[in-house]
């Protein structure tokens, strides 16, 4: 058996190869994330969230801010990966257990959609316009990882937690959906139609082919874990998204997606060519 050591020296940046890896010769069927998994237009999404759960969630006696604030923080990280309304399903019934009255979590997840697009419209317009090129606001290496992906003929589809029609709109300002035309799917209003196992299990159905054909990457959990459950391969993408291009692993994402089984971590796709090289057996 080939040691990890041996893999990681063909890569000129970090990467962590777990036991669980082994190449995967037979691999005909890639499914992405997005949101920090591809793109970054939606960098700095908690920091949107957090302070909208902190304020809407009722204090408690002797519990400080920053008590608060952390209790909001795992909530939402937690369920990082799974569509927006499931974490404002959990604000609601955090409010209460708190003895308040929440609104709908389908309020909770427009309002919060109204303030994520004022933190961040300059990156759209500034993708719309041309002052922003699509690159900047994607994973450091992204787009020739998906060029590595359509030379070697593999099929990709892309599943985001995100609703469906903002997924379609960025990835076109972002210039990727040549790449996953059609196969994006994203959350809908309606939760219960859809689903990243959904998207799974779906696509393995109608190409009939096995788990162990499947590759994923992901920087969310939920990915990690549906693609391990059916016997894929998971790539975590434990991505530094304020500092893109850094190099650096994530070390929450990194500890949270080893933790569900993901068989190799990298922060980037600086060393695709080799990583697919890698996980093809080439």
């Amino acid at each position: 058996m080939i040691s990890s050591a041996s893999y990681a020296s063909r890569f000129t940046g970090a990467v962590e190869f777990r036991d669980t890896f082994a190449p995967r010769p037979g691999i005909s069927h890639v499914l992405f994330d997005f949101d920090g998994t591809l793109s970054l237009v939606r960098e700095g999404w908690p920091d949107v969230m957090v302070p909208m759960f902190t304020e809407y969630l009722p204090t408690v006696a002797g519990e400080t801010e920053a008590q608060r604030r952390q209790l909001a923080l795992d909530d939402i990280m937690r369920l990082n990966g799974k569509q927006t309304i499931y974490q404002m399903i959990q604000l609601a019934e955090r409010i209460t257990e708190r003895g308040g009255t929440p609104r709908e979590p389908l309020w909770y997840k427009h309002e919060y959609l109204r303030r994520l697009d004022e933190r961040i419209a300059s990156r759209l317009t500034g993708l719309k316009s041309g002052a922003l090129k699509p690159d900047e606001l994607l994973v450091h290496g992204a787009r020739g990882l998906m060029e590595e992906l359509r030379r070697r003929k593999l099929s990709v589809y892309l599943a985001s937690g995100t609703d469906e029609h903002f997924v379609k709109n960025e990835a076109a300002l972002l210039e990727m959906t040549e790449f996953f035309d059609p196969h994006i799917y994203g959350a809908q209003d309606d939760y219960k139609r859809f689903s990243k196992k959904m998207v799974i299990e779906r696509l393995l159905k109608e190409n009939a082919i096995p788990g162990e054909k499947l590759l994923a990457f992901g920087d969310g959990y939920v990915e990690i874990l549906n693609t391990k459950e059916v016997g894929g391969l998971a790539v975590a993408v434990a991505s530094d998204e304020a500092h893109n291009g850094s190099g650096k692993f994530d070390e929450w994402k990194r500890q949270r997606l080893i933790g569900v089984g993901a068989d190799v971590v990298i922060p980037d796709y600086r060393d695709a060519p080799a990583l697919l090289d890698l996980i093809l057996g080439k």
